[in-house]
C-alpha cells in the first residue's frame, strides 16, 4: 500500500526547485512532512479530521500550517479534511450542537434552537445561513472544537492501531512463507 501511495506524493527535490514553495525553504524540507510512516500518518489524519470541522475554505489553510508545525504528513493532512463535504457537513455540525448542548447543559431549562436547516433562498442564503448558525450559538461554539478533538484523537490512534496490526500480520505472513516446506 506504501509503494502504491509513494507515486502520489512528491519527491524532495520536485519540492525543494517548486518556485511556489521556495519562500517557505527549510519549512517544507522535513521527512516526516511527505514519508509514509506509522507516526506522520497517524498525526496527518489527526490533523485532517481536526481541521475537517473549521468552517468553509479555511480546512486546507489550516491543516497544511499544522502539519507543518507537528511535522506529520502534509497530503494526508490535506486530503482528510475532505471528509467534510456537502453531504456530511450538516450531520456533522448537528452532531456538534448536541456535544455542545450536553456538554453545556443547554437543554436543562434553556430553550434548544431548531436543528431543522433553513430554507435558503438565491437571494438571501448568507443571512438565513448566518441567523441559522448564530441560533445555534454556545452549543455549537462549544460543540464543534469539543468533536474536532474527539474525531482526531479517534483518528490518531485507529491508524496507530490499524498500522501496527497489518505490520503484525504481514510478519507473521512472511513467517509462515518461511517455514513452509
Amino acid at each position: 500500500m506504501r509503494k502504491y501511495l509513494r507515486q502520489f506524493l512528491p519527491h524532495h527535490e520536485s519540492v525543494k526547485n517548486n518556485r511556489w514553495l521556495k519562500p517557505f525553504g527549510s519549512w517544507l524540507q522535513h521527512p516526516n512532512l511527505w514519508h509514509l510512516n506509522r507516526r506522520s500518518v497517524a498525526g496527518g489524519v489527526a490533523v485532517g479530521l481536526f481541521c475537517g470541522l473549521v468552517p468553509g475554505p479555511f480546512q486546507v489553510l489550516s491543516s497544511a500550517p499544522l502539519a507543518v508545525l507537528f511535522r506529520v504528513n502534509l497530503p494526508v493532512a490535506i486530503f482528510v479534511t475532505f471528509y467534510t463535504n456537502p453531504f456530511t457537513i450538516v450531520p456533522l455540525y448537528m452532531l456538534a450542537y448536541e456535544l455542545g448542548a450536553w456538554v453545556s447543559g443547554a437543554q436543562n431549562g434553556i430553550v434548544v434552537a431548531q436543528l431543522g436547516f433553513p430554507e435558503l433562498h438565491w437571494n438571501s442564503w448568507i443571512s438565513e445561513l448566518t441567523s441559522w448558525l448564530v441560533k445555534m450559538g454556545e452549543p455549537l461554539l462549544i460543540g464543534l472544537p469539543l468533536l474536532a478533538v474527539i474525531l482526531a484523537i479517534a483518528g490518531y490512534v485507529a491508524v496507530r492501531v490499524i498500522w501496527r496490526a497489518v505490520v503484525i500480520l504481514q510478519m507473521y505472513s512472511r513467517k509462515r512463507r518461511r517455514t513452509k516446506p
